[in-house]
């Protein structure tokens, strides 16, 4: 798709553009060098056709204008984007060295950030090119770059949050057992379309003793009665993302599996109340995974608590042990703590929440309490 992602107009890439140069001095590089993908889309509205061999390049560098550099023949589609009048456009012809083209946009001894999805034949053409340069990973350099989201993004982000309530709302009035897992994800994926989202990035169906693993493939299995469902769905809408997982049941549950559900709902809201500006990523994990640990569950929480998300269902920050970066108001990520019983069942429970000035707002509001399906 060509074009923005999103509602925003000229003057916010060109902001966009501003900000990560200045954010690219602050850490020591000499600029950014941005491929297509989220970046390229979250920067300046523009998502090629097809991310392709010929070379597309986004320069950013203190004290210069953004440059894009873009095959001829793709040059039409980026001058359409909102965000290429905040940009100067510069393209290359098939038979030409493009990074003839690009290297005089470039300090030769310069060290800069690039796009984690860029291609290898690319950066090592920038080497050789330039010998002297030298390269960090945008994430790994700049990490925070789309973590803070403003008014904005976060209109869009609470819209994808509440089209994925709708979804759930109404899968969870159709039948589970005898159905395949594969069809009830179907049935997911297309309640996700219907409220709206244009990408499904995922529709997880776990029964019975598939639920112990987070990331179950979907399958063939027939869900039967008395199974725990866990159900993880999120995808894009207009440009930004959903994520949220519930865990239903098929009948009446035991005793221990309520009791396991309530463990998670409880660390859930751990994990959220721990929410606020200021604390770490990581008191987040903390607070969520002591609930289940004091319980004599901790081996069975097996991975971070939460993930950042915008215009990807899955960026930085991430809600983890070790991870010391302050929340700040804006931030928008996960909190989806679990617990995994191999052989058994699984259960996960999963919110979108922002930072506020004086805590956490979540963007889902569906029940957390058991939901019982047919």
């Amino acid at each position: 798709m060509t074009g923005t992602a999103a509602p925003f107009a000229a003057d916010d890439y060109r902001a966009r553009m501003e900000r990560a140069a200045r954010s690219a001095a602050e850490a020591g590089l000499a600029g950014l060098l941005v491929a297509p993908g989220p970046d390229l889309v979250w920067l300046t509205g523009y998502a090629p056709t097809a991310a392709t061999e010929r070379l597309t390049l986004l320069v950013l560098a203190p004290g210069q204008d953004p440059v894009l550099v873009v095959p001829a023949l793709e040059a039409p589609d980026a001058a359409k984007a909102v965000g290429a009048s905040a940009l100067t456009l510069r393209d290359w012809t098939d038979g030409k060295d493009p990074y003839a083209v690009t290297a005089p946009l470039l300090d030769a001894g310069g060290r800069f950030g690039i796009s984690d999805n860029a291609w290898a034949m690319h950066l090592l053409g920038l080497q050789k090119a330039l010998p002297g340069t030298s390269y960090a990973s945008l994430t790994e350099a700049l990490p925070m770059l789309r973590a803070v989201k403003d008014r904005a993004e976060l209109e869009l982000l609470a819209a994808a949050g509440a089209a994925a309530d709708a979804a759930f709302e109404e899968i969870r009035k159709l039948p589970f057992g005898g159905r395949r897992e594969s069809e009830v994800a179907a049935d997911l994926a297309d309640l996700l379309r219907r409220f709206g989202h244009s990408q499904v990035d995922f529709t997880i169906v776990a029964s019975g003793p598939n639920g112990a693993n987070p990331h179950h493939e979907v399958g063939d299995r027939v869900v039967e009665r008395g199974d725990m469902v866990v159900l993880d769905f999120g995808g894009l809408k207009d440009g930004y993302g959903s994520d949220t997982s519930r865990t239903v049941h098929v009948g009446e549950p035991t005793d221990e599996e309520r009791r396991v559900h309530d463990l998670v709902r409880a660390a859930q809201e751990a994990g959220f109340q721990a929410v606020r500006p200021g604390a770490a990523c990581q008191e987040v994990d903390r607070a969520a995974r002591a609930v289940i640990a004091d319980a004599g569950y901790g081996e069975y929480f097996i991975h971070r608590t939460g993930h950042g998300i915008g215009v990807t269902t899955h960026e930085p920050p991430y809600m983890i042990e070790g991870e010391e970066q302050p929340l700040v108001p804006g931030m928008c990520f996960s909190v989806e703590p679990g617990v995994y019983l191999p052989g058994r069942f699984g259960v996960r429970i999963e919110d979108i929440v922002t930072v506020t000035e004086s805590g956490g707002r979540r963007l889902n509001d569906t029940t957390r309490e058991m939901v019982i399906v047919d």
